[in-house]
């Protein structure tokens, strides 16, 4: 038996400590999610140019009466 295929074995001790640990951490992303995703829109809005809201008039609209 090779003894370097030793170190490549993930029994029940190590892979559910791992796995218990991406749990807890998914649960906390889930409990704050609306903050997550509010902060990502806030960093895409950093980087993103805004374009400018030109409000356009086209020949055939009525006129507004006051």
């Amino acid at each position: 038996m090779r003894v370097e295929l030793l170190a490549l074995y993930g029994g029940p001790d190590q892979v559910m400590t791992v796995t218990s640990g991406l749990a807890s951490l998914l649960g906390l992303l889930l409990i704050f999610w609306n903050k997550v995703v509010a902060i990502s829109f806030r960093i895409v809005r950093i980087f993103r140019p805004a374009k400018s809201a030109g409000v356009e008039v086209s020949k055939n609209a009525p006129k507004e009466t006051p």
